[in-house]
């Protein structure tokens, strides 16, 4: 499985991004995808996982609840994470993983690179 995220970008305080995880050499229906993202001089987090074959979504950060929605689309073999009201302690590279079965992961089978998200004013 080949993973390609996109969507980072420049935004500023409050504002919003969807960033797509677009799986290619397998379909995706099988795998829970995971959204994890690392600050500079920080460790790298998960923000949230969705399972493969259902859909669930899982949250393992209180803090992102509600602000942060996982979703995904199996015919179009990806998985979006739509962020709102950003804030600039959300700047990070955000990555996106795969797992052969559903949340939660502890150890993800394939990764892809990095979009690097900035909220600055």
């Amino acid at each position: 499985v080949q993973l390609q995220a996109s969507g980072g970008g420049l935004v500023q305080p409050g504002g919003s991004l969807s960033l797509s995880c677009v799986a290619s050499g397998s379909l995706l229906n099988y795998y829970a995808i995971g959204w994890f993202r690392q600050a500079p001089g920080k460790e790298r987090e998960e923000i949230s996982c969705i399972s493969g074959s259902d859909g669930r979504p899982y949250y393992p950060l209180d803090s992102l609840k509600g602000r942060f929605t996982i979703s995904r689309d199996n015919a179009e073999n990806t998985v979006y994470l739509q962020m709102n009201n950003l804030k600039p302690e959300d700047t990070a590279v955000y990555y996106c993983a795969a797992y052969l079965g559903n949340c939660p992961v502890h150890d993800y089978d394939y990764w892809g690179q990095g979009t690097l998200v900035t909220v600055s004013s």
